[in-house]
């Protein structure tokens, strides 16, 4: 039998997950996936400058659904033998009997404590807010009666969840609003969240309230087993290198089981007969070249796919697809000497840094929307992680707006002074410096987002077309969250399927962040 022949376009998450479960159990289907850039991963992808490697974005391997569990330690098992710094800490973990040892093999998840807080006024509060004696003390007494009393109004008044304002009013009430969401969510996406869909909150943090905090420290308190909001984990799977070296695992599975990646291949046209996909057409270096296929998976921004439909959509889908909002992402990686801030908390660290994955950054007139801290999440990302302390700062912006254009001194300069100012570090500590820049980081929720269902019904109409991941599907899905995208879709693929719901339905149905999906 004729083998058909698979297009997939993205080497991301969702595009390297469905291309390894297409080929893993069947052998009818020739499988080619194309990536727009030389990297592999995506938006998941780990840059290695000098020895000090980058997490753009930061990726907790962390999920419900035991398919993609089972995926991730299959391709790279979990730790046998404690990490150089749990060694160094003499930190106690419960091991996998029999698992790698992460000082001797590179294929290994390391199994890491969740630490994440946000940094308000100089001072520290746990993300997401939680209800300890630290928290009043840093807000004080007057700030704390108001802000119950702002709570139990929101109990009472509840708004329409009309935008991601009142969704978040509704869960912490007025004034924890305006002080640890306002601003922060401004700063994320360029608008105001009075501008924003609830369906941001919906698919992000749809199960997390002070009724949802309030229950899971009671339950704690008392040893009472429950589901916990993926919010509040506090302890999650990490590959030693990153994120990016584990998808290029997945890559090298998927090219010996018989599959191709065509790397600087950028999709510029797809190419429509009736209801059907027939081909695309890529830009290598040299040539522009025409890929046909039989099936097509689709894990590039939902606005490209339509706006370079051939022959062209309709004027009502290609102005939906064209108004799609997107937010982009500036990392700038610093590596210093030490921090200013001290670590106040009871978790051990080496050279005492503070013990943050990343802070979220509210204080005032600063840009910066998050800090990441390299060596909590694996000290192998570190060249020198005993003496150097490598930090990753996230900015939001937009392509081509004023932050975007600065030059690489420029930005790295205003970096190191905002991090100053915070009083963080003093400039004077800086070692050395990188800076990179992400395209349609954060599919955005406003402008034509409210008309997207009419374009996935029009998608749905193609036959051989399936929308898969963060940007296939314009949502803002976690990394599991875009590989069940792919899971669904190969079951269709596999099973002769043609409806596509359950592909669009993965993150928006409430049981996939609450419930242990089987």
């Amino acid at each position: 039998m004729k083998k058909q022949t698979v297009v997939i376009i993205g080497a991301g998450p969702a595009g390297l997950t469905a291309g390894y479960e297409l080929l893993k159990n069947n052998a009818n289907y020739e499988v080619i996936i194309l990536e727009e850039s030389n990297d592999i991963g995506g938006i998941s992808k780990t840059i290695n400058y000098l020895g000090n490697r980058m997490d753009i974005g930061g990726h907790r391997f962390f999920s419900k659904n035991s398919d993609v569990k089972d995926f991730w330690t299959n391709i790279m098992p979990l730790q046998g033998k404690p990490s150089v710094d749990d060694k160094l800490l003499g930190k106690e973990k419960k091991f996998v009997q029999h698992g790698p040892d992460p000082n001797t093999e590179d294929k290994v998840m390391l199994l890491r404590q969740r630490v994440s807080r946000i940094y308000y006024l100089k001072k520290f509060f746990d993300y997401p807010i939680t209800l300890k004696f630290q928290t009043f003390q840093n807000l004080g007494l007057k700030l704390t009666f108001v802000s119950g009393i702002s709570y139990l109004k929101s109990i009472v008044l509840k708004k329409e969840e009309s935008s991601l304002e009142n969704f978040y009013i509704n869960r912490f009430g007025q004034k924890l609003y305006q002080m640890f969401f306002e601003n922060y969510t401004e700063k994320l996406w360029g608008r105001h969240p009075s501008e924003i869909s609830a369906d941001w909150g919906s698919q992000r943090v749809r199960g997390l309230s002070i009724k949802k905090i309030i229950t899971d420290m009671l339950n704690k308190a008392f040893n009472i087993k429950a589901e916990t909001e993926t919010s509040l984990i506090e302890e999650f799977m990490y590959p030693k290198y990153g994120p990016g070296h584990f998808w290029e695992i997945v890559a090298e599975e998927f090219i010996k089981m018989g599959g191709h990646i065509k790397k600087n291949h950028e999709v510029i046209t797809i190419k429509r007969s009736k209801n059907k996909i027939i081909s695309v057409v890529c830009q290598t270096k040299s040539q522009a070249k025409e890929i046909k296929g039989d099936i097509f998976i689709s894990s590039m921004p939902l606005k490209d796919l339509v706006i370079n439909f051939s022959p062209k959509v309709s004027n009502k889908y290609y102005n939906i697809a064209k108004g799609l909002p997107y937010r982009d992402f500036v990392t700038v990686g610093l590596l210093v000497k030490k921090l200013n801030i001290k670590n106040e908390t009871k978790i051990k660290t080496v050279a005492n840094i503070i013990p943050d994955c990343w802070i979220y950054v509210q204080e005032p007139n600063i840009k910066l929307g998050r800090l990441q801290i390299f060596n909590n999440w694996s000290p192998y990302m570190v060249k020198d992680f005993e003496k150097t302390i490598w930090l990753g700062l996230e900015y939001f912006c937009d392509e081509n707006d004023n932050f975007w254009n600065m030059d690489t001194k420029e930005c790295i300069d205003f970096s190191i002074n905002e991090l100053s100012k915070m009083g963080i570090i003093d400039g004077c500590n800086v070692i050395d410096a990188h800076l990179e820049k992400v395209k349609k980081a954060y599919p955005a929720y406003f402008d034509t987002y409210k008309d997207i269902n009419i374009l996935i019904n029009y998608l749905n109409k193609f036959d051989n077309l399936y929308c898969i991941g963060r940007n296939g599907q314009h949502r803002y899905n976690n990394m599991d969250h875009s590989m069940m995208t792919a899971f669904e879709t190969v079951k269709n693929i596999s099973n002769g399927v043609k409806c596509k719901d359950n592909i669009w339905h993965v993150n928006t149905e409430k049981t996939y962040h609450e419930s242990n999906e089987k």
